[in-house]
């Protein structure tokens, strides 16, 4: 198998629920970072680009139609590079980024750009359409988030738990406490807060011009002003006797997330620097009540293909959906918490489903260039129980 490098990785801020990115299109998104990731290779050729492979977790709106192929087109990329969209739900994006890995592994391309994105602002409500001509009434399903159309026959073999009830059935198997949920969310806030001011996020973020001419360029969801005695008091949202908030879970939100992937050819050919090198991915299956445990499979099956153990790793991004997996997954695999997140999480800086596979794979690698690390992992949980993680390396 070929050597497979990152030449390049950028994301766009990351907007809250109806905030300031909730009138930008999430193909607009893609195209912002597709268009940031070529302009950040001088020596590419867009014409040379093989493939686009994109994440969307909802589809259902704006985002439809094979998103990938529509945000190259909107970039400006050459009709003749194709694109197909990827979904693994919340993994959608790090989805893309493994798959473009493979293709050029396999010697079936050379230049790839993969990614993803998700604007929950703007995902639409959606109607089945009904049986009769006449019906009594019209089922409505939001498609933000959690499950919709749901075939019957899958409540009765697994259950049809929301996300938030599956991290309180995480919390409860595996002993994470309010207390340490709480202090996890706080320190997700400072640790993003601090890396904000001290402008670890500058090299990563590309910012985005609105419709209305207003630039955004920075994130907007972090609490720089939070505390522990502020969380601590938030009620539980989805269990009565619940460890679950809103204050140690992540939000919904809007943004995308990208990378240039190369051969090692293409990466001497084009005097280009390698961010890191695509060692391993995996994904793996659990309880979807348990989805937010499925990170510890899916690591194990990815250091096992790679021949690491867990003290290999010296820098980690696990997406933070909710601060009791997060927890879980970190004691499962005997992980030392500090190396977990030191530029904070997703409970700080959002979920926007899609992008986020591709946004903690990007923070890994700058970050890993920044602090010399050599051996790095990105891991998140999937919704209907799946894991997925990537393994990546810098020399």
């Amino acid at each position: 198998m070929r050597p497979v490098h990152f030449a390049a990785a950028r994301r766009t801020p990351i907007g809250k629920l109806r905030g300031a990115l909730s009138c930008v299109r999430p193909d607009d998104l893609a195209a912002t970072v597709i268009r940031g990731l070529v302009a950040d290779v001088p020596a590419l050729d867009p014409a040379r680009v093989d493939d686009v492979y994109w994440g969307a977790a909802n589809q259902a709106g704006e985002d439809n139609r094979n998103v990938a192929r529509m945000a190259a087109l909107l970039a400006g990329l050459p009709e003749s590079v194709p694109g197909a969209t990827v979904n693994r739900l919340c993994a959608s994006g790090l989805e893309a980024v493994t798959t473009a890995a493979r293709t050029i592994a396999a010697g079936e391309a050379d230049i790839v750009l993969a990614g993803g994105s998700e604007s929950m602002s703007r995902a639409p409500f959606v109607l089945p359409r009904p049986d009769e001509a006449l019906p009594h009434r019209i089922e409505t399903h939001d498609t933000r988030l959690g499950w919709r159309l749901v075939n019957p026959a899958m409540k009765e073999l697994h259950g049809l738990l929301s996300m938030g009830e599956t991290a309180e059935e995480v919390a409860g198997r595996y002993g994470v406490s309010r207390e340490r949920q709480d202090e996890f969310a706080l320190r997700s806030h400072q640790r993003a807060a601090d890396a904000r001011k001290n402008g670890h996020f500058d090299d990563e973020l590309l910012p985005v011009t609105r419709p209305d001419g207003v630039l955004v360029d920075s994130d907007e969801c972090i609490r720089e002003d939070t505390s522990y005695e502020k969380l601590s008091r938030l009620k539980p949202v989805f269990r009565e006797g619940g460890t679950v908030t809103a204050g140690n879970a992540s939000p919904m939100n809007d943004g995308a997330a990208g990378l240039l992937l190369v051969s090692e050819e293409a990466l001497n050919e084009l005097g280009l620097e390698s961010l890191g090198r695509y060692v391993a991915g995996a994904s793996a299956g659990v309880h979807p009540d348990v989805m937010g445990i499925g990170p510890v499979p899916a690591t194990r099956k990815a250091l096992a293909r790679a021949d690491w153990t867990v003290a290999d790793v010296q820098e980690a991004e696990f997406n933070e959906a909710f601060a009791a997996q997060a927890l879980a997954c970190v004691d499962q695999l005997g992980m030392d918490p500090e190396l977990v997140n030191p530029s904070g999480g997703a409970i700080a800086l959002g979920h926007p489903l899609g992008c986020s596979g591709a946004r903690i794979l990007t923070t890994l690698l700058h970050r890993m260039r920044r602090t010399g690390a050599e051996r790095g992992l990105a891991t998140m949980c999937v919704g209907v129980g799946q894991g997925s993680a990537v393994l990546v390396e810098r020399h």
